[in-house]
């Protein structure tokens, strides 16, 4: 048996001589790189997103005001699980309705842009590319 084994090992000799720390991402690069890209990403994310004003209008995913319509399938296939829980039409039904209504949700969403600044708009944007060209940067290997 080697001698590092026998008896009551120390730490030192288990463990290599030189450990070396990595940076973010396992690579050398930098962590203060790293968390400086991250906090201005973030930073320009929430002012971007902060301009955003998400809206909806009235049902229409067969026609107008035809919500009740999707509704349907999915109470037919609560229905049908009440009634016997491992029914494949009631699954399919309840997760076909589920999905229509989340579609319809989904394509009726109006997104605008507020009214800003250009200095608003580029300090905006800087940010958040500048993060993310930081982020990236710091995940790759230094010299």
């Amino acid at each position: 048996m080697p001698p590092r084994f026998q008896g009551t090992a120390s730490a030192a000799a288990i463990l290599p001589a030189e450990r070396k720390v990595k940076g973010a991402g396992g690579t050398p690069g930098g962590v203060g790189t790293f968390f400086l890209g991250l906090a201005m990403a973030v930073a320009g994310g929430y002012l971007l997103t902060n301009q955003v004003t998400v809206s909806t209008g009235f049902w229409g995913f067969f026609g107008h005001q035809t919500f009740g319509l999707t509704l349907l399938p999915l109470l037919v296939g609560i229905g049908f699980l009440f009634f016997d829980g491992r029914s494949a039409w009631g699954i399919f039904l309840t997760v076909g309705g589920a999905l229509m209504i989340l579609l319809g949700i989904l394509m009726n969403l109006r997104i605008y842009f507020e009214a800003t600044s250009l200095f608003n708009t580029v300090l905006m944007l800087g940010l958040l590319f500048g993060g993310l060209g930081l982020l990236a940067r710091s995940l790759k290997a230094s010299a």
